[in-house]
């Protein structure tokens, strides 16, 4: 007879919009490979989405996690990476679990909408301005990165690397599309406040998901 925790891996499931193999582009972890699983939903909606398709939870099918581990494996990956859309808005014990049993690193990106479930070996917490983050996300993080869309943000970042716990990686990442006009004032800011670090999408330079 199967225990309470193997029939939930087993009969577990999450809406997922897509998942691949690359490198990821961003913050603490990036140049590495990774296996990214995009779950399918959210209500954040920031303006300047690259993955509006995500934001309908209906519109993507729901896959049993103990599938989505094994292709995660499969992959050769040693990360697993959770994102949305945003993952938190959806219990995720049973795809840690599952992934943890097939002995990969469970990485989080989160907008800390939500709180956080699940087992995880890094948090990544990119608060928006669209959702409030829930109080409980900042001092679980293991590394806060703000997307500066305007020069006001750096303010607002501020703010959030004040709620972060000491050992948390900070990073300013530019928006995408302004990042020619935002850039440069984040290298100034980094400068002045060197306790920041500078993240870009560097796997949109290499044409990568």
């Amino acid at each position: 007879m199967k225990s309470n925790l193997e029939s939930e891996i087993l009969n577990g499931e999450l809406p997922l919009m897509e998942d691949f193999y690359t490198i990821q582009g961003e913050g603490f972890h990036q140049g590495k490979a990774a296996y990214f699983i995009r779950l399918g939903g959210c209500q954040v909606r920031c303006v300047w989405c690259d993955v509006k398709d995500s934001w309908n939870v209906d519109d993507h099918p729901a896959v049993k996690v103990h599938q989505i581990a094994e292709r995660a494996k499969t992959s050769g990956s040693e990360i697993a990476v959770v994102t949305g859309g945003e993952p938190t808005m959806h219990n995720l014990q049973s795809l840690t679990t599952a992934l943890k049993n097939v002995k990969l690193r469970t990485h989080l990106e989160t907008s800390g909408a939500y709180p956080i479930t699940g087992e995880w070996d890094w948090i990544c917490f990119s608060p928006k301005k669209f959702k409030s983050p829930h109080p409980s996300v900042a001092q679980q993080a293991d590394e806060l990165k703000v997307v500066i869309f305007h020069k006001s943000d750096f303010a607002w970042a501020e703010e959030y690397a004040g709620q972060v716990n000491a050992n948390c990686k900070l990073f300013l990442q530019p928006e995408w599309s302004k990042e020619a006009e935002i850039l440069p004032a984040i290298i100034d800011y980094v400068k002045v406040h060197p306790r920041w670090q500078i993240s870009v999408q560097v796997h949109k330079y290499m044409n990568i998901p």
